[in-house]
């Protein structure tokens, strides 16, 4: 494992490292600027520097030639932004160097601010007096106070703002002036361009429900339901018409004309090793968004086959659409002294509406435990694993309420989750059990350093014969311990050891903090701390603290991770892994 991880970071230093390509330049010297650093002159003027990995090269800022004529241009534009009006430049050329020397002078800065408004806007005007007027954060004051209305509502504001700057006494008075007028709602919507699917399923993705205020966000997550029942390729919603204050919002589609999708691949996970998987799905399988997912994949530790089929709004509960879920399939999963072959039947209905989602259903499981003798040296086994066949037959409900910024990679907010099933006593022979889970996020940034903490804990209650193995808590992994590989950590015997049994109790508090390094990589510390116990509401056991450190490259479908995590009472213990959207 160690020499792949090493292969990957290996390729990504040679790709970061490469040069540019060869073009006309010109070494470039910048002084004379007090107020701004260089590097920050550099980005603005489009400067060629090392990159943050070769570091072993020497510090020779470059600019290319083709930008040698609007250079002068570009600075006085620059300071300008930046509140210097005054600002001279003295640019000097030879064959092969530029010299620049500032002279920056005196900057405009804020003598008065005259707010006129019928709506609180004191927090977004954070120019103060004397302050360095910047023209780039005006802009940004009045946007944020326009998308501050519309969020509240109010789409039929009259906003003035201007800034008066006097080039002689070096002052600037800005004025803003601002009347919120009525609130807004959305009105009905007005559907194109379907033909295998009805309006009530379009119309059940819609958070932009007539009466309801407007807001801005109900139309981007009216987007995103749309285009998660991936079966258009095209979704536009405009809602630029406005009838005293009531605002239609006309949705144009068009049906996907790509049916089928079909993806296999290779890969490899730290914990089940090489693998391969196929997924094939029929979009708008017997038309109204309905789907039919087939999934297969094998790998050195499990293989698993399945079917699933989705149709969306079957029914409404007082006015909120229900959507229709089932799946069936078959999984064999190799764990540290044990298998788990499981064929099971699922059926469940849910809801999901902006923040909010829940499913609930009923499942059928019929599940093999039979030991192995796989155990490594340190690994213990501590009393009998329950193995055996067992029937099981529960009801379930699963609730999140979803405050963060961004799924894939939040850089605020919150995350409450819940999960609760209950083994039915439908025969003398069956495992009637209590299994309940409970997790909380909370994301909070400072700047460009976001902080991230995430709690989890679970008990499994056990009242007539004992649940099959696999449905007790283990850790180990990217969301749980990652100085552990995927379930590999059992009940928790000491700071430095556990075994391979599944704990009644579990409990994990993570904590995280990442900071951008340079460009698109972020560089990450964090521990993960995490007790597991074989008696039930038992939350007095030892607990195992792993710390690590890791890279996040940002991409357009999230950000790339790669963590590794020690244990820290015994170093010689550690997990590498990989995943694509961050662990909270």
């Amino acid at each position: 494992m160690l020499y792949r991880v090493v292969l990957i970071v290996l390729s990504l230093f040679l790709f970061l490292s490469a040069d540019e390509a060869e073009l006309p330049t010109h070494e470039i010297r910048i002084t004379g600027n007090t107020t701004h650093e260089r590097f920050t002159l550099y980005e603005a003027l489009d400067i060629q520097t090392k990159s943050f990995w070769q570091f072993w090269k020497e510090e020779r800022p470059r600019i290319y030639d083709k930008l040698l004529p609007t250079l002068e241009q570009s600075l006085q534009r620059f300071y300008e932004s930046e509140g210097f009006y005054d600002a001279k430049f003295d640019i000097r050329e030879t064959n092969t160097t530029l010299s620049v020397q500032i002279q920056e002078n005196a900057p405009v800065r804020i003598d008065e601010i005259n707010i006129s408004s019928d709506y609180d806007i004191s927090s977004y005007v954070t120019f103060a007096k004397e302050e360095r007027f910047r023209a780039e954060k005006f802009i940004e004051i009045k946007n944020r106070i326009i998308e501050a209305l519309l969020a509240d509502g109010y789409c039929s504001y009259d906003l003035d703002t201007k800034a008066y700057v006097s080039l002689k006494t070096h002052q600037a008075d800005l004025q803003y002036h601002l009347k919120k007028g009525d609130l807004c709602h959305f009105e009905k919507s007005y559907i194109k361009g379907l033909e295998s699917i009805e309006e009530e399923v379009v119309l059940s993705r819609i958070t932009a429900t007539e009466g309801s205020r407007f807001d801005p966000k109900r139309i981007k997550e009216s987007y995103a339901n749309l285009y998660q029942l991936d079966v258009f390729d095209s979704v536009i919603i405009n809602y630029d018409r406005k009838l005293y204050n009531k605002i239609p919002v006309d949705i144009t589609l068009k049906e996907t004309e790509t049916p089928y999708h079909l993806e296999a691949g290779l890969g490899y996970d730290t914990y089940i090793g090489a693998r391969v998987h196929s997924t094939l799905v029929k979009k708008n399988f017997m038309g109204n968004a309905q789907k039919l997912t087939l999934r297969a994949k094998w790998s050195q530790k499990e293989y698993l086959a399945s079917i699933d089929f989705f149709k969306p709004a079957l029914f409404e509960v007082w006015g909120y659409p229900i959507d229709f879920m089932t799946k069936a399939g078959y999984s064999n999963l190799e764990y540290p002294g044990f298998t788990e072959e499981k064929s099971y039947l699922r059926a469940c209905v849910g809801h999901e509406r902006g923040r909010m989602r829940w499913r609930s259903g009923l499942v059928l499981e019929n599940i093999d435990i039979e030991l192995l003798d796989n155990l490594k040296e340190d690994q213990v086994l501590q009393q009998a694993v329950n193995d055996g066949n067992f029937l099981l037959f529960y009801p379930y409900i699963d609730l999140i309420y979803d405050a963060r910024d961004d799924r894939l990679n939040p850089t605020g907010g919150y995350y409450l989750a819940s999960y609760l099933e209950y083994g039915l006593p439908y025969s003398q022979d069956a495992s009637t059990y209590l299994k309940m889970q409970l997790e909380g996020r909370y994301i909070y940034s400072i700047d460009k350093l976001t902080l991230a903490a995430v709690a989890k804990t679970g008990v499994v209650e056990q009242f007539d014969r004992e649940v099959p193995e696999s449905k007790l808590f283990f850790a180990g992994g990217p969301y749980f311990n990652r100085a552990y590989g995927f379930r590999e950590m059992g009940v928790i015997l000491s700071p430095t050891s556990d075994s391979i049994e599944g704990a009644s109790t579990m409990l994990n508090l993570s904590l995280e903090a990442d900071y951008p390094v340079w460009g698109d990589l972020y560089g990450a510390v964090f521990t993960d701390n995490t007790m597991l116990n074989d008696k039930s509401y038992d939350y007095t056991g030892d607990i195992i603290t792993s710390a690590g450190v890791g890279v996040r490259y940002m991409t357009p479908i999230g950000p790339f991770k790669l963590d590794v995590g020690f244990n820290v009472n015994d170093p010689s213990q550690y997990g590498i892994s990989f995943q694509v959207g961050q662990s909270f």
